[in-house]
């Protein structure tokens, strides 16, 4: 086995990992970039880009059965799920191939990338097994763990009998499920839940907490059940899944425990969206001394360095929001301070997100709930999106907007855009906080008429009605 030392050891290529590396190699450190499988981690391959391209074709059909509403007429709407695969697949392997190709134009003396699975034989030293069968070892005063998560397995009885699909499987099918049961009423739960119904699917999702998305204030989880409701979907809240058994024909039987006691549902797939893990245990962090919570995250501090100096985690890996740009704030933060001398960290920095369903929730900053439980004095602002002017001439009049704003500093708090493009309009809002402008800018700013942008105007006119 050869042994070979570097200045920076990187393992996994994320947004975070899949920069960091150039970064120091064009600063002069040897380095060593480990990938276990596919370039660009699971945003890339199994995350944002596949989901949000599959979400598009789902959007292209809901619009075109309702043509009519539009005076557009067209035949019967069907979908051909091997080609909406095909047509996701393409766009991933053209984003994958384009950030392994910029890894390969700066491989050389400065970078090495290494092919297989790395894991701990002491606090700065790694074993890695190459997939050509070849074994090294190689040691760093540097390290940055960036290996991700992956989907929770479902363990109810009788889980092993059937398929079960997870969010990276589920992707891979060919044909249209007949009655598609999900488990979780997460944003990942939600997606797949719109979008197989759309493609033609009956959908029921299955939720153990008493409603959807419970991070998010109940007004604006009420209004996404209410939309997914709207488009045929069931959504069971309070409802915990017993057991699933096989039936003829390729169906399953899922028993579920509801308010109203026990109940059968048949299903012809199942898919489990009811959280992720971290992929930790392969890299045997306990060689290094390296500290995890009781889930198996990774522990840091807020410059991203955990209890053994030197040693890193970027991204989903160390826990918190599992979101791409996450990741890539915490590339910044570290090239920031070990690059470039400066002093970033991840307090009090505004995480955004955006749920792709349709219409798009995007937020920002405190929810109603949080604020007051901090016993923060607030004023909420909440405006329908059927009074904005262009979601009326679009069609999109479902959902709200909805912002939380200090009484008496008159400082933007947070926001909850739950409407067409709701996660660039909440940007909007997300920079007005990042530059501490009170609300009466927005709402005495100047909008381009007529724009979904254009309702923040009479948003924030509500506080002063």
């Amino acid at each position: 086995m050869t042994s070979t030392n570097y200045d920076v050891i990187v393992i996994g290529t994320s947004q975070g990992g899949r920069f960091l590396p150039i970064n120091f190699a064009k600063a002069g450190r040897k380095v060593a970039l480990i990938e276990r499988d596919q370039i660009g981690g699971v945003c890339v391959n199994f995350g944002c880009t596949p989901t949000k391209t599959m979400v598009a074709s789902a959007r292209f059909a809901y619009q075109a059965r309702r043509g009519a509403e539009y005076g557009v007429h067209t035949g019967p709407i069907s979908v051909d799920l091997r080609a909406v695969r095909q047509r996701k697949q393409g766009i991933v392997e053209g984003a994958r191939n384009g950030y392994e190709s910029r890894l390969t134009a700066r491989q050389g003396p400065g970078l090495d990338l290494l092919r297989g699975q790395a894991h701990f034989i002491a606090p700065k030293t790694l074993e890695v097994s190459l997939k050509d069968g070849e074994r090294r070892e190689i040691a760093a005063p540097l390290i940055f763990i960036d290996t991700g998560d992956r989907p929770e397995q479902l363990t109810i009885k009788g889980a092993e009998s059937v398929p079960v699909l997870n969010s990276t499987t589920i992707m891979e099918l060919d044909t249209q499920p007949e009655h598609l049961l999900i488990t979780g009423g997460g944003y990942i739960g939600l997606e797949f839940g719109q979008m197989f119904r759309r493609f033609g699917s009956q959908v029921t999702i299955i939720q153990s907490r008493p409603r959807l998305l419970m991070n998010e204030d109940e007004d604006v989880s009420n209004e996404i059940t209410k939309i997914l409701r709207e488009e045929g979907i069931t959504v069971l809240t309070e409802t915990t899944p017993q057991q699933i058994e096989p039936l003829d024909g390729g169906r399953m039987r899922l028993t579920v425990r509801t308010p109203q006691g026990e109940q059968q549902l048949t299903g012809s797939h199942l898919l489990a969206a009811t959280g992720r893990i971290p992929n930790t245990e392969a890299l045997a962090p306990e060689a290094a001394g390296i500290r995890l919570d009781k889930d198996g995250y990774i522990q840091v501090n807020e410059r991203l360095e955990t209890n053994v100096p030197g040693i890193y985690a970027l991204g989903d890996v160390k826990g918190g929001p599992a979101f791409t740009h996450v990741s890539h704030d915490d590339f910044r933060i570290v090239r920031t301070n070990l690059l470039e001398q400066g002093s970033a960290s991840t307090r009090d920095r505004l995480v955004p997100h955006t749920i792709f369903i349709d219409p798009q929730l995007g937020r920002v900053g405190l929810t109603e709930n949080e604020a007051r439980k901090q016993g923060r004095n607030i004023r909420v602002a909440k405006l329908p999106m059927n009074a904005v002017p262009r979601a009326i001439e679009t069609g999109e009049t479902r959902g709200f907007m909805k912002a939380i704003v200090d009484a008496e500093t008159q400082q933007i708090l947070g926001c909850a855009i739950l409407g067409a493009e709701g996660g660039e309009i909440m940007t909007i809002i997300q920079v007005a906080m990042m530059g501490k402008l009170p609300y009466t800018a927005l709402r005495d700013g100047i909008f381009t008429h007529p724009t979904m942008a254009e309702g923040l105007n009479a948003l924030f006119m509500t506080l002063d009605s």
